[in-house]
């Protein structure tokens, strides 16, 4: 159980990093913060406590 509850947590940050980009950034394209970008704030957040939380599936990948 454990070895699986560990490979949730990168697909589940990034889905909400791409929610967060696609709804939640868009008052700050709107107004001008940020230059714009989609990633800024709670979605680079998100998108980053994704990728250091990939070394289960990196290490599931080796051994396939």
């Amino acid at each position: 159980m454990a070895d699986r509850l560990c490979l949730a947590a990168t697909p589940t940050f990034a889905a909400m990093a791409l929610v967060e980009a696609l709804f939640g950034g868009q008052a700050n394209i709107l107004c001008g913060a940020g230059g714009g970008l989609p990633l800024n704030g709670m979605a680079l957040m998100y998108a980053l406590m994704s990728i250091f939380h990939a070394a289960p599936w990196l290490r599931r990948f080796r051994r396939a």
